[in-house]
């Protein structure tokens, strides 16, 4: 098996694309295959340096690596080849109508009652014309002349797939400019470079058609490559996700604190019956199977996505986040924070909390108590224990118990009014400061 993923760099990547980069991966690790990097990088307007440089970072923090990998902006004199190939067979045509000719003919059919498709009237122009036209200053696009009846395959998610190629227009490969579009350079590069299954998303079964009319014109066999076809994502209320890319771009969940596990585990499972599971993609490689993905579209939901991330994060020992941690946390802090995080940037907060200068607040009805507490605050040493003779002695002089007691004391000591356990985080923030926040949160209330 040789699989490939092939971004164009006109952006960053999102949730859709990982899905489809961690699939093809787990798919090759798992049969012992290879797994391609290929960037679709043609349309030297659009595509930029600094986003081929993100994707690969992406990728690896996703867990991901490649066996191979080509930029097309390298291979451009294969593509060209090929496009002589193509002509020279007669299924590579020239055109000259400008996109405001084309726009009108298909508002014309469309008038007329007939699928807006084009027409071939370039296969009517003789060379003479095109010699006198091209001598004029008009430089032509190329069309790929598609073979009548159908193109059909088994794709490994839709099952059975037809594409009516007689529905289609004509796909342009070569625009005027000279450059070669994604539909033709993809056909080339899997020829040559020997992939084996395409697998992308449910919005490229059109293309496969084509693509397969195109690769049998080049010579191949349209049944050497298995093509499986994902369906796509939508957001929670069933919306397309397309429209709301900016808010599950990998960049901003990784500057939100998702873990890379998280997101493997739940985009592997996301189409499927299976419970996800956090993981890194080399660790759950062996039970991904295509079999298993739903024919309907998946909703790709945040909550779902932040549950998992805290279930890894709180399973997570102290060798795993101990380069993570802030300069001087160790593995009691670590163990006393890590059930009550949701994403692993709280852990400046909670640091904060253990070590820094927090300013705290309370309810003006709890000054009186907050200045007993700090009264009968024990001497140090302390351990698990502290907080539970603490907290008694506090409530018999006060007569306070449960949330009275508990909340205000919690509040003054992290400034939250849920958090870690106090008797195992009591010990980390230490007398000292216990006793300054205690102080200034019944000064900042009389």
């Amino acid at each position: 098996m040789k699989v490939r993923f092939a971004p164009s760099p006109t952006g960053l990547l999102h949730v859709g694309n990982a899905r489809v980069a961690i699939a093809n991966w787990c798919l090759a690790r798992r049969a012992g295959g290879r797994f391609l990097l290929r960037l679709d990088d043609t349309d030297t307007e659009r595509c930029k340096p600094e986003f081929a440089q993100a994707i690969e970072e992406d990728l690896r923090w996703l867990g991901l690596d490649w066996d191979e990998f080509l930029r097309q902006s390298d291979r451009l004199q294969q593509y060209q080849a090929a496009a002589e190939r193509l002509k020279a067979s007669g299924r590579l045509y020239p055109c000259l109508e400008t996109e405001e000719e084309l726009a009108f003919k298909r508002e014309q059919r469309i008038k007329q009652g007939k699928p807006p498709i084009y027409d071939r009237a370039a296969l009517r122009m003789t060379k003479e014309q095109l010699d006198r036209a091209i001598a004029n200053g008009k430089r032509p696009h190329w069309r790929f002349l598609l073979s009548g009846g159908s193109v059909e395959w088994r794709d490994g998610v839709l099952g059975h797939r037809s594409v009516k190629l007689t529905s289609l227009s004509d796909p342009v490969l070569i625009r005027a400019d000279g450059s070669f579009l994604y539909t033709f350079t993809s056909v080339v590069d899997d020829l040559e470079t020997g992939i084996t299954d395409v697998v992308r998303g449910e919005d490229h079964v059109t293309n496969t058609g084509i693509q397969l009319d195109i690769l049998a014109a080049l010579g191949g066999d349209p049944r050497g490559i298995r093509f499986a076809h994902l369906p796509l994502l939508t957001d929670a209320d069933g919306g397309p996700l397309s429209k709301r890319l900016g808010s599950v771009g990998l960049r901003q969940l990784r500057r939100d604190g998702v873990e890379p596990a998280a997101l493997a585990g739940y985009l592997l499972a996301l189409g499927s019956a299976v419970d996800p599971v956090p993981g890194m993609p080399a660790d759950l490689a062996a039970s991904y199977d295509l079999e298993k993905i739903s024919k309907s579209a998946a909703r790709f939901d945040t909550k779902q996505l932040l549950a998992l991330n805290r279930k890894w994060l709180h399973g997570l020992d102290y060798a795993a986040v101990k380069d993570r941690l802030p300069p001087g946390a160790g593995e009691d802090f670590w163990l006393a924070v890590r059930g009550n995080l949701d994403l692993f940037r709280e852990i400046r907060d909670w640091w904060d909390v253990v070590a820094g200068d927090i300013v705290p607040a309370a309810e003006p009805a709890d000054a009186a108590l907050l200045r007993l507490a700090a009264e009968r605050l024990p001497e140090e040493p302390w351990d698990e224990a502290t907080w539970s003779a603490w907290t008694s002695s506090v409530g018999e002089a006060t007569g306070r118990k449960g949330k009275a007691l508990y909340l205000p004391l919690r509040r003054a000591l992290t400034g939250e009014e849920h958090g870690p356990d106090l008797k195992v985080l009591l010990p980390l923030i230490g007398r000292v400061r216990v006793l300054k926040r205690l102080q200034q949160a019944a000064l900042g209330h009389e």
